[in-house]
């Protein structure tokens, strides 16, 4: 089978179902920002950062393939007998798990910060920026379309998330977080 098929040369795609849009629709936009988003995380999980962040990625990856295929699907559309998986409640309580475990692990936050400190680290607060742009298009999409309850929460929390990854891979690292320095 051929990776290409001339489909798109006009600029459309197919969503999931089978409806035909522009390639610069705010659905498109969105989804691809979270596979933007899962291809950093990638390059994070790359540099060796340590087990306990690692594993947490990995289980982001997974829910991101599922969020990007839940944006990619009109709600009400579905390809016959096969099941679309969404992103539920159950994976943004497992995000706030996953913060909450690392968070009390971190020394006290007395400013801001600035993206920084390890190559990982730097990554993360990259993949933070993403997700917010993430969350925007979604908040934007939400607007004209059913998007369903969680999509927007997710890639809240998982900003959050991201944040705290990046201080504690500092942390672990034995690295100090950039502080902001008001001049």
């Amino acid at each position: 089978m051929k990776i290409y098929t001339k489909t798109g040369d006009a600029g459309e795609t197919s969503l999931f179902g089978g409806q035909r849009v522009l390639k610069d629709d705010l659905r498109i936009e969105t989804y691809g920002t979270v596979d933007e988003l899962n291809s950093i995380i990638g390059i994070v999980i790359a540099e060796n950062v340590n087990s306990e962040i690692r594993e947490i990625l990995v289980k982001v990856q997974n829910n991101l393939f599922t969020l990007g295929s839940d944006l990619a699907t009109p709600l009400d559309k579905g390809k016959g007998n096969f099941v679309i998986p969404r992103i539920e409640k159950g994976q943004v309580d497992e995000l706030e798990t996953f913060i909450d475990s690392i968070e009390y692990k971190l020394p006290e936050l007395k400013s801001f910060i600035l993206p920084g400190g390890t190559k990982a680290a730097s990554y993360l607060h990259l993949a933070r920026t993403v997700c917010r742009r993430g969350e925007r298009n979604a908040v934007t999409l939400a607007k004209n379309v059913d998007i369903g309850a969680f999509p927007v929460v997710y890639l809240n929390r998982l900003s959050d998330l991201l944040f705290v990854l990046a201080r504690f891979e500092n942390f672990s690292s034995n690295r100090p977080d950039v502080e902001w320095k008001k001049e």
